[in-house]
């Protein structure tokens, strides 16, 4: 869900026009999409045509990193109101990142025009997520951004157009169109013939190779439980009879092959968060047996250097679950870097959350990577700062890759 407490307005845009994306030239990262590991999902030598329903012309969007290039600085966010100013992508540029992950509420579809009132409702059909993406296209920031960041993107709630809703939402199929057209997959992407927006790429020599594993935690997600709202804020209460999915079999079974490629750091992209589950809104811990299948498979496959980067709360923090609940298992301590709210507001935030390191705040914020790699994979840190719209830094942490590690059977 995230927190939207803003009253909006503002007449919705109607237009319907084509912006023409021709990019990515040139030598690209080892990309993976689709059911099957190792398929194509885009590459440095596609051609990408995205159509938007917003302006005219066309603009040439930036590579990709190639194969071979160590990534030192990543940037992200996610929640970005598009029908309010958004300064905070000046800062953003300002920073230098070789990749901006926009990491879900993209815009806000499901905030629309009806009788004369701003109103956040399912969209009534998927004209509605196209006029969104043509607000956030008319974004000068953004506009200036994705003209010379390269730029990887997830869905949440918002932007795949309705509040909280997983795979009963009807124009799923219509929505994942808009997106793979607005973010510029090309025609033999194989997320245009999966049923999902996940994705995946590698950058880097071995020894500073750096994989990110975008999912997807709307097309498949099953129904959340409702409970009372006693000391937690939000709806939502865990599910405890270890039904329903987050990502769907065929997104697992995807994952799976993914975790098993080589890499130093891994940036698992989650629109929700994974560790942080008390707050009772949308998290991976409404399903605790999904978030259990995610840190064993984690553990199975012996990938190391997992950090989780996730948005939709409208708040900077971080959290870390070191599996010190009953029941709880974990690989090695689960870092989770949470940057939500690219135009937010500031106010008081009251979510609980046991497992947090550092302050909390909600107040505009973009997430920071910095990997500062040594001689070895060992001896290199991950460094997670979240930056307010001075630029100034809200939060921190370094994580050192050496502690990112499963630990041999019996140890």
């Amino acid at each position: 869900m995230g927190v939207f407490g803003r009253r909006m307005g503002g007449q919705a845009a109607r237009a319907w026009a084509v912006v023409m994306l021709a990019v990515m030239t040139g030598a690209g990262p080892v990309t993976e999409g689709g059911p099957q590991a190792g398929s194509v999902g885009r590459s440095g030598e596609e051609r990408r045509e995205a159509s938007t329903p917003a302006g005219a012309g066309s603009v040439k969007l930036p590579t990709l990193p190639g194969a071979e290039t160590t990534l030192e600085v990543i940037g992200f966010g996610s929640c970005a109101r598009d029908r309010e100013p958004q300064p905070i992508w000046e800062r953003i540029m300002a920073a230098k990142p070789q990749v901006f992950l926009f990491i879900g509420d993209n815009q806000y579809a499901d905030f629309w025009e009806k009788d004369g009132k701003i109103v956040m409702q399912r969209v009534p059909g998927v004209e509605y997520i196209h006029a969104a993406y043509a607000r956030l296209a008319a974004q000068s920031g953004f506009a200036q951004m994705r003209s010379t960041v390269p730029i990887l993107a997830t869905w949440d709630d918002h932007d795949y157009g309705d509040n909280d809703a997983g795979k009963e939402f009807p124009f799923k199929a219509e929505s994942q169109r808009a997106f793979l057209d607005f973010w510029g997959f090309g025609p033999d992407a194989p997320q245009r013939t999966q049923e999902g927006v996940y994705q995946a790429y590698r950058f880097g020599p071995e020894g500073r190779r750096v994989q990110i594993i975008i999912l997807d935690t709307r097309y498949h997600r099953d129904a959340l439980t409702r409970g009372p709202r006693t000391s937690r804020p939000g709806p939502y209460v865990p599910n405890t009879d270890g039904v329903g999915t987050m990502l769907g079999e065929a997104q697992w079974a995807w994952l799976e092959a993914q975790l098993r490629q080589p890499a130093d750091v891994r940036l698992v992209v989650t629109s929700i968060q994974v560790v942080a589950d008390e707050h009772g809104h949308e998290t991976w811990g409404n399903l605790p047996h999904e978030r259990q299948r995610l840190y064993d498979l984690i553990g199975s496959t012996g990938a190391s250097g997992v950090v989780f980067l996730s948005g939709d709360r409208h708040l900077a923090e971080i959290s870390v679950d070191r599996g010190l609940e009953a029941g709880r298992r974990v690989p090695y301590p689960m870092w989770d870097f949470t940057s939500s709210g690219l135009n937010e507001r500031a106010r008081e935030v009251k979510d609980p959350n046991s497992k947090r390191i550092g302050p909390v705040l909600r107040q505009t914020n973009y997430g920071r990577l910095r990997l500062r790699w040594g001689a070895t994979p060992e001896s290199s840190e991950v460094e997670f700062t979240a930056h307010g719209d001075a630029g100034q830094v809200l939060t921190r942490q370094t994580v050192f890759v050496s502690d990112l590690r499963v630990k041999p059977a019996g140890r």
